[in-house]
């Protein structure tokens, strides 16, 4: 008899404009909720208090163009003149074994992962407004006001396909953005498209039902 609890996990990709606090987030929903988060790699530094394979896993250029060539990663991106990518092995096995996954990505790289994965489910984490997004990238106090700049211009093109997400939710109360996100992705698992393998374990049971 099929296993009606049997399902296969859901992958979820949270992407945001650098500095919106999606990383606070996606941490929150790891360490409250339980969810499972890919690790990505990145070329760029560590910033003061990461852990290698915990935040990124931080790698040497040449490591990584090396991944690249074999094939890797399902996404990797060029952002600001590091490379940022997500590795294939992790997130493959951990939805076959029925565990929902988040990526936190950049946009293309999000829009890549859609291309390979097309029932994900795709969030894009907003500030209130762009004003505010300033501040709290000058707020972080660890980058220079060039490339603070930088970001915001990257904001600009990252908006052009905010409207190719399944959700857009504003991070203006940290602790209202962390539960409407929970809520969103705990929606997207009971879809009727999520539940094939629950639904096909209730009709053998009712062929049965003389046997219960």
């Amino acid at each position: 008899m099929a296993d009606k609890n049997a399902k296969r996990g859901s992958l979820i990709v949270i992407s945001g404009f650098s500095g919106v606090g999606k990383g606070t987030v996606v941490k929150r929903l790891v360490s409250d909720f339980g969810y499972n988060l890919s690790t990505s790699a990145t070329t760029r530094a560590p910033r003061e208090g990461e852990v290698n394979g915990r935040e990124y896993y931080f790698m040497e250029k040449a490591e990584f163009e090396n991944l690249i060539d074999y094939g890797g990663f399902i996404e990797w991106t060029q952002y600001v003149e590091n490379y940022y990518g997500t590795p294939k092995k992790y997130v493959e096995e951990s939805l076959e074994e029925g565990r929902d996954i988040i990526l936190e990505i950049e946009v293309m790289g999000a829009l890549n992962v859609k291309k390979q994965f097309p029932d994900a489910l795709l969030i894009f984490i907003s500030a209130p407004s762009i004003r505010e997004l300033k501040n709290r990238l000058s707020g972080r106090g660890t980058e220079s006001e060039e490339t603070i700049l930088k970001r915001l211009r990257k904001a600009t093109e990252e908006a052009e396909d905010m409207d190719k997400y399944d959700y857009v939710i504003v991070n203006d109360d940290l602790e209202e953005c962390i539960n409407t996100v929970d809520s969103v992705i705990r929606s997207y698992s009971c879809r009727r498209e999520n539940q094939m393998e629950y639904i096909a374990g209730i009709k053998e049971e009712l062929a049965d039902i003389d046997k219960l």
